[in-house]
């Protein structure tokens, strides 16, 4: 099963971050992310006017609050930016790897 089609499990916290050895095979099935400090992902997008950012960002948003997973957006004239982490652990899991994939899938949908 693809990370998209997953559903995100929310962190309950009393477990590690995931290691560098456990990101490195989980960025390679997404495209562009990046893993930086092997605490948080990130990955920017560009769109040809504001109006198609927004709506970017709208259907991040829808998909945040369906998969209770919340990134930091950043939305600019032709240009959004998410950044993705579990905030209770302070670092990755797995469910952050499953968002940003759907984030990706957003585009095709």
């Amino acid at each position: 099963m693809s990370l998209a089609d997953q559903t995100c499990v929310p962190c309950q916290g009393g477990v590690p971050p995931l290691s560098a050895a456990q990101i490195a095979p989980l960025l390679e099935q997404l495209d562009g992310w990046t893993a930086v400090e092997d605490h948080h992902l990130h990955k920017d997008w560009t769109f040809k006017n504001f109006a198609d950012a927004l709506a970017f960002t709208n259907a991040v948003g829808a998909i945040a609050e369906e998969q209770w997973h919340h990134p930091d957006i950043t939305l600019s004239w032709g240009k959004v930016g998410v950044t993705i982490w579990t905030h209770k652990i302070d670092g990755l899991v797995e469910a952050d790897f499953v968002f940003a994939a759907k984030c990706d899938q957003a585009l095709q949908g």
